[in-house]
């Protein structure tokens, strides 16, 4: 269950929480062994808390989100803007940034 963090992202802006790192010194659904003292780079996938309305096409219509609160996503590397609220570190980005949808 999704906590409200209190971000509301406007248009195509989808807020993502990173995926943390206590993954680290574990072996991932794959098989890959990830260890601890593997370089802390920023992470590239996160599960989204928090998604925007929409992008407006060049008609004016409104282009549904297709991602939505609770989707375990990878996105590109430098796309996002990262903030801190509450002690938390999440990502802001556009959707297009978003590479896919982890099922």
């Amino acid at each position: 269950m999704a906590k409200n963090i209190g971000i509301k992202p406007l248009g195509d802006r989808v807020v993502v929480k990173p995926t943390s790192e206590h993954e680290r010194g574990q072996k991932t659904k794959s098989g890959i062994f990830i260890p601890e003292t593997a370089e802390k780079e920023r992470s590239e996938k996160g599960v989204v808390v928090a998604v925007g309305k929409g992008r407006i096409s060049d008609d004016g219509k409104l282009i549904q989100m297709s991602v939505k609160i609770g989707d375990h996503v990878l996105f590109a590397k430098y796309g996002p803007d990262e903030i801190k609220l509450d002690g938390e570190d999440y990502f802001i980005l556009s959707e297009s940034n978003i590479l896919a949808v982890i099922e």
